[in-house]
Order: C-alpha cells, then structure tokens, then sequence
C-alpha cells in the first residue's frame, strides 16, 4: 500500500478486528513488506496512545473517532512521545479541519492522509497526486493508476459530487448468494456503486462527504449529518458531534445534534444553535443538542446513530410535549 510511503521494516499499530478490512489487508501490508505488526484486542483510547511511545511505532491506522477519543485523554498525550509516527492513516469517516489540525498537532513530522477503501471494492482507491499537490485538509486524495472513479448524481449523470462509483481488478464479483443485493450495487460494466457520497474539489481531489442513505431532507432541503458536524467541530471547545434526524410534522425531518465538549468546558445549547448559525446555512442549524461524555460505538470506530437517533427523537417528542402542554 503505497500510501504507507515505507522505507525499509517498520512497525504498524492496529486496532481492529482482523474481519474488518482495515485490519486484513494492513495485516498483510505488514507481511508482504517484513515489518513489525502491534494488533491491540480493542480500541482504549490511553492504551492506544500508550502503545505508540511502548512499541515505537511508525505507521498507525485509525478512524477520525479514535483520534477524537485521543483528545478527550490530554494528560496521557501530554507525558507520552509521539515522535516515532511517519504515516497516520485515518478512514472510514469525514475528517473536519479541527481534527485534521489537531492530527498534525500530534503528529507533526507525519505524512497524513484521510484514506478510503471498501471491502467490495479494495482496500485503496485514492492515494498521493501525480502532479505534486499536496492534500487539501482532510481530502482522501487522487484515483489510484488503474481505478476507475465516477461520481454520479441523482439523475444519473457524471457530476463534481454525487455517489462514488468505482471499478478496479480489486471490485467483487459480487455478495456471496445474494443476488439481488449485489445487482444493487454492481453493475454489468463492472462498477461498484460504494452509496458513499463525495465531492471533487478545483484541483482534481476527492473528499468524502457522507453516507448516501444518512441524508435527509428539511424542508425541501438535503441535509448530510457529516455537514453539520464538520461545522459544529468549528467550535474551539466541541472535540466531536453526531447529527441525527428527528422527524417533524411541517418540516419533514430537522437535526439533532450530540457533542462532546473539551474537559472543563461551559458550552451551552443555545451557544452550539447561535454558532451553527453564524458558520452555515440556516437550515443545517441543530434545533436540539444534548452534552455527552462520549458518543456510543457500535463496530471498530463507528457511531452509533440508531442508537443516538432513537435517543434524539424521544427527546424531541419528550420536548414537544411539554412545550404543547405549557401553550394550554
């Protein structure tokens, strides 16, 4: 995996378990090349942190919500020497320019890329311009030599954003006795239709905007969660959010927000609402937003949103309520 740029052994920390395609395929990166693989059971953020200095680690692979449960353990940062880190690979999620300074922060003298890959479609599909540029903050970079890229909008045509097809020696046949599902997403041309939705910037970039099937609509218009919390993530005191829908009766569906504030922070719902307002579009603007320690996982890295969503709606109905019952 060429965006690993490897001189020679080194040591690559993972935490993932090995039927995640992350952890397979760096796995056998790490084989192929005779370097020193560090496999953690289950991600903790301090001891994650911890391993890095312990193992003397070169190349470490993470999703931006690892990286955001690293900021919440300032003290460990702050006794631990990060210095060893040549490659920090992060995936699997869009990164906001918060996080994107704050991974450059940590790991000031590492090549750090926001990568993307699918179990359907290979492990690597954007990586380093031909040309010299250098990554837009938070971007996953250029198709790779050999892959083919589409991005398709909703009337099905080629577009600067839109849904993410792509097609390569790598792509699947196909789902394992279920045809049904793989006609759904892989087409007679050999493309897999990855439902992730991306934009391509001025320079030829790419940037992973959000899941097709998390959007939603609010008041007529298209609402992607990843949008809202990369703006909310603006904020100097909120290290992470996760913006869900709740549904509404005129509007359709409006966002709910779950942030997780600095240590020490005296953020208040109407500041996140006020600040929302000033860095975007009215209508993103979260209409609720609860204080959290942390976000639920559910799966190596991931957000739990039907989780929070079911949260979010019983909160909102639980509000609703009472404000119907103060107007009587």
């Amino acid at each position: 995996m060429a965006t690993f740029r490897a001189a020679g052994p080194q040591r690559v920390l993972v935490v993932a378990p090995m039927y995640h395609m992350n952890a397979l395929c760096t796995s056998l990166y790490t084989l192929a090349v005779g370097s020193t693989e560090i496999l953690l059971p289950k991600f903790d953020a301090r001891r994650f942190i911890e391993a890095i200095e312990r193992f003397n680690c070169d190349v470490v692979t993470i999703v931006p919500t690892m990286l955001a449960m690293m900021l919440l353990e300032p003290d460990v940062l702050d006794r631990t020497d990060l210095s060893s880190v040549k490659t920090l690979r992060m995936g699997s999620a869009p990164v906001s320019d918060r996080l994107w300074d704050e991974a450059h922060r940590l790991f000031p003298g590492a090549f750090i890329q926001n990568a993307y890959g699918t179990t359907e479609a290979g492990p690597a599909v954007f990586g380093p311009d031909p040309k010299g540029n250098a990554y837009p903050p938070g971007a996953c970079g250029w198709p790779l030599p050999g892959i083919g890229v589409r991005l398709v909008d909703e009337r099905g045509e080629d577009a600067q954003e839109g849904v993410l097809w792509m097609r390569s020696p790598a792509n699947s046949p196909g789902y394992l006795n279920l045809p049904e599902r793989s006609a759904a997403v892989f087409t007679t041309e050999n493309w897999y239709i990855s439902g992730d939705i991306f934009k391509r910037d001025e320079i030829g970039a790419y940037h992973f905007v959000g899941r097709a099937d998390d959007m939603f609509v609010c008041g007529g218009e298209n609402i992607y969660p990843s949008e809202v919390e990369i703006t909310l993530e603006l904020h100097p005191e909120i290290i992470q959010a996760c913006v869900v829908p709740v549904s509404d009766d005129i509007k359709g569906a409006k966002p709910f927000a779950f942030v997780v504030t600095e240590q020490g922070s005296s953020l208040t719902e109407d500041a996140v609402r006020k600040f929302a307002l000033e860095k975007a579009p009215a209508f993103r603007h979260p209409r609720g937003v609860i204080f959290l320690r942390e976000l639920p996982y559910a799966g190596p890295g991931k957000i739990d949103r039907r989780s929070l969503q079911t949260d979010a709606q019983r909160i909102w109905s639980e509000r609703e309520s009472r404000q119907d019952t103060a107007a009587r």
